[in-house]
């Protein structure tokens, strides 16, 4: 692998003209909503920075089609890794009440509408995850990258932090040869059910845990 992109991958097998319908829909469905949502962004950002300071923003670098790595903006949820006496903190001690509803609600993510519209991402796709995952894929799950990485996908609705890595790899590999316009539509339909519902239930989001490497091989793939 040689300048954060993956080489020797399968391309994927979807249509130019697809690639291009997905796009505009992007366009046109991430305008609207950041229009729709940026009186709500504005409060959460005053919000953010009364309750935790400044940034405001969370930003990291994160894999992108092809293994191009770009930098993708959340709502900041979390409070610095230690405090002032220079304790450290534990991940959950780090997430703030108000962190603990944007996750809950994924309002955390809304600012990745931006990243869609700079193109590097899509509405739906599979998740984009840390660079030093890269050397971690089999080359099964590698194919996760011949598409555009998303806001939500397929293991998003299916289970997102209580799946195990191999099961969330899995459910992208399989969206990435079954994904249709029907398709996208209904994992939006479902992401914005899921999102109310975890409001009105106030179900904590699980913490994600670092991909260390499958634990299973499969089809002849090597670690």
């Amino acid at each position: 692998m040689k300048s954060g992109h993956l080489t020797g991958q399968p391309t994927a097998r979807i249509s130019v003209s697809g690639d291009r319908v997905k796009r505009l829909f992007d366009v046109a469905l991430a305008s609207g909503l950041l229009i729709l949502f940026s009186p709500v962004m504005l409060i959460c950002a005053l919000a953010i920075g009364w309750n935790m300071g400044r940034p405001i923003l969370f930003l990291q670098p994160r894999i992108g089609r092809g293994g191009a790595i770009f930098t993708v903006y959340k709502f900041r949820t979390m409070l610095p890794p230690t405090t002032p006496n220079g304790r450290q903190l534990s991940d959950a001690e780090r997430i703030t009440r108000l962190g603990n509803r944007l996750r809950r609600s994924h309002f955390d993510e809304v600012p990745q509408l931006i990243n869609v519209l700079r193109g590097e991402m899509s509405l739906v796709g599979p998740r984009p995850l840390l660079p030093q995952y890269l050397e971690r894929y089999t080359a099964r799950q590698a194919r996760r990258h011949e598409v555009q990485p998303g806001i939500t996908g397929w293991a998003q609705i299916h289970g997102a932090n209580a799946l195990s890595w191999d099961e969330k790899f899995e459910l992208d590999v399989w969206y990435v040869d079954h994904r249709s316009p029907l398709i996208d539509l209904d994992i939006l339909g479902r992401t914005a059910l899921m999102a109310l519902m975890s409001l009105v239930t106030r179900r904590a989001e699980p913490l994600t845990t670092e991909f260390t490497g499958s634990q299973t091989t499969s089809n002849g793939d090597q670690r």
